[in-house]
């Protein structure tokens, strides 16, 4: 009953690594499979982050299992035009790079569309590549993710069920969603050859895989929305082919997951309580303690109501359960270890300043890691305005320097002549990390802390001067454990969002939970943030630390320190807002949902998800020996139903 809504196969699975082990054992065994017939196996192949664990996994089952690509026939489903097969953003280079240089595929047998034919050959090419195909047999197994305008492949909005390999013109929002891996939206290109949607309903077998909570929206409509050519994914319902492996984020907003009492018996856990009050509260547009019993009945929480006797009772329950979560500068930890990770040398100021502040202001020694340079998101043109002013500082004081003298000169020749796609020579990386750096010192002082609170990690795996980074190797985890054993801290924060772009915030905190598996200290307690992009929705949040206009606006001060990242990088701030515009948006939001649900009334809100030890802890233990705690107590005491026993 709770997937009745869903019109594909849907398994929700912890962990990318999982998913992808599943997938490519499904993909091994269509391979064994063909091979005990003494036929050919037909792959229809994605790029992206999401597959890259898919293919690192088939190498391994090639090298360790014996997994034979001799007899395997690829295709790929596009390719963007125009482009070198050689450039680091070509699917080309990022299957080679990726899967076949590893396998024992025969190169005859990869078909990848061509980027790198002129335009009046395009038709013919995707002619031919159809024709292969059909020559092939067809595709026993077809791999596919998802954009965020629904697209499979690169069949966007307004494609037909039926279309074909072809040429066409990219999304606005494909284009800003590719920014990063450019290096700027305007570096993306225009079109891309694609695999057609006729094409990939063809295949016997289709996969499609999708994570991270920016997928969740999309990923909603795709399985439990009409089928609509503005949703091109929708065209997979109704195929008894098909399978959708998600992560718990990815899949957070079907029916079975955000509102599950709506298709079926459902087991109250106090999180679900308060999630479905909220629901509810925010569905018939009431605050929480005006519900009443017929709100229940209208939207199936009958059960719900039942538990506890009557609405009054159970909209005490949950309105006191809400409540606690408020935490003012006196329920806040206080003189504590804490370690803040930072994915990037913005994030901590973005996501969590505004706590930040009030840690600091509350004795906590506070060290903020900053785990990647971050240079990689410092456009040229602000690195030709910091060479002219190291020549400028040296001509007026003076100084005598040639490696001084010399390095703005090769600087300004290598961006003169600098490719799109090239990556940045060492000094211009190392300038452009220290440009990061500096920014990250500036908003922590805005904060009022201590320059020498800031850790620069500069973790191996991002430095490799492409949007592409290596998997977390040992050594990212030694840095991060002998960060933990020298501080052993008793709170962590950490970026919890799977929703960057690039995969990094993933890659970090993959990096801080094998760091903290070998620590050999007491396991702390860990604070989670989202990034940038997305905000823990109100009934999953452990933590609301309260602002006020003037401290939302401090925060917003330290966003503006990072000066490089602001609207000058368009992909870092999706659409016309710039970042410092999503902080307010994101926070302030927040605050008005709560309010909303009846709650009491605050300018701005930052939210966090509190565990220890991989468990979610409702109510983290907080200080209350100060006079601010006391008085906090009673406000609470007094908003609280005279009806409600708790």
């Amino acid at each position: 009953m709770l997937t009745q809504r869903e019109k594909m196969n849907v398994v929700i699975i912890e962990g990318l690594d999982r998913i992808a082990r599943v997938v490519a054992e499904r993909i091994a065994s269509v391979i064994r499979s063909k091979a005990t017939e003494g036929a050919q196996a037909v792959l229809g192949l994605a790029t992206g982050s999401t597959p890259l664990g898919v293919y690192r996994e088939l190498i391994r089952m090639h090298r360790e299992e014996g997994l034979d690509f001799s007899n395997v026939v690829t295709f790929n489903l596009d390719e963007y035009f125009p482009m070198d097969p050689g450039s680091m953003h070509s699917y080309h280079r990022y299957m080679w790079e990726n899967l076949f240089d590893h396998v024992n595929i025969r190169r005859e047998n990869v078909h990848i569309p061509r980027g790198d034919i002129p335009k009046h050959e395009v038709d013919e090419h995707c002619r031919a590549f159809e024709e292969a195909i059909v020559q092939a047999g067809g595709l026993d197994f077809q791999l596919l993710g998802i954009g965020r305008t629904g697209h499979i492949g690169f069949n966007e909005p307004g494609s037909g069920p039926g279309s074909r390999t072809r040429l066409i013109f990219l999304d606005t929002l494909t284009r800003r969603d590719a920014a990063g891996d450019f290096f700027g939206e305007d570096n993306v290109p225009v079109e891309a050859i694609t695999m057609g949607v006729g094409t990939i309903l063809e295949a016997r077998e289709i996969v499609l895989m999708a994570t991270g909570e920016h997928k969740a929206k999309i990923v909603q409509r795709a399985v439990e929305g009409p089928v609509d050519p503005d949703v091109p994914a929708t065209y997979l319902q109704g195929q008894p082919n098909v399978t959708v492996y998600l992560d718990p984020p990815a899949a957070a907003e079907l029916t079975r997951i955000k509102t599950p009492w709506l298709v079926g018996e459902v087991e109250w856990t106090r999180e679900r309580e308060v999630e479905a009050v909220a629901w509810l509260s925010e569905q018939v547009g009431k605050s929480i303690l005006r519900l009443g019993e017929r709100d229940y009945r209208d939207q199936h929480l009958s059960s719900l109501v039942a538990r506890y006797g009557s609405a009054p009772r159970l909209n005490g329950e949950v309105f006191n359960a809400l409540i606690a979560k408020i935490r003012g500068k006196s329920k806040l930890p206080r003189e504590k270890r804490i370690v803040l990770f930072s994915p990037h040398p913005d994030d901590d100021v973005i996501c969590t300043g505004a706590t930040l502040h009030k840690l600091q202001g509350n004795d906590n020694q506070i060290v903020i890691a900053y785990q990647t340079s971050g240079n990689i998101g410092v456009v040229d043109d602000e690195l030709r305005r910091y060479s002219e002013l190291m020549r400028r500082v040296g001509r007026a004081f003076q100084i005598r320097d040639s490696a001084l003298d010399e390095l703005p000169e090769k600087i300004e020749r290598f961006l003169a002549d600098k490719a799109p796609d090239q990556v940045d020579i060492p000094e211009v990386q190392e300038l452009k990390r220290a440009i990061r750096e500096a920014e990250a010192v500036a908003a922590l002082e805005t904060l009022r802390l201590q320059p020498s609170q800031a850790r620069f990690l500069n973790l191996p795996f991002y430095r490799t001067g492409e949007a592409k980074k290596n998997p977390i190797g040992e050594r990212d985890v030694e840095i991060v454990v002998e960060l933990l054993e020298e501080m052993r801290p008793e709170i962590v924060f950490v970026a919890g969002d799977q929703a960057d772009p690039h995969g990094t915030h993933r890659k970090c905190k993959e990096a801080i939970d094998r760091a903290l598996a070998r620590y050999s200290g007491p396991s702390p307690e860990v604070w989670l943030y989202r990034g940038a992009w997305e905000e823990w929705p109100v009934d999953e949040a452990s933590v609301f630390v309260p602002m006020s206009e003037e401290e939302l606006r401090l925060k917003i001060l330290a966003v503006f320190k990072h000066e490089s990242q602001r609207d000058k990088v368009p992909y870092a701030s999706p659409g016309d807002r710039d970042i410092w515009q999503r902080v307010e948006e994101r926070n302030r939001g927040t605050a008005a949902t709560l309010e909303r649900l009846g709650l009491p009334a605050y300018f701005a809100m930052e939210a966090f998800v509190v565990e220890r030890d991989g468990q979610r802890l409702e109510n983290p233990a907080v200080p209350t020996s100060s006079l601010g705690a006391e008085a906090h107590e009673r406000s609470t005491k007094a908003a609280r139903p005279a009806k409600s026993k708790t």
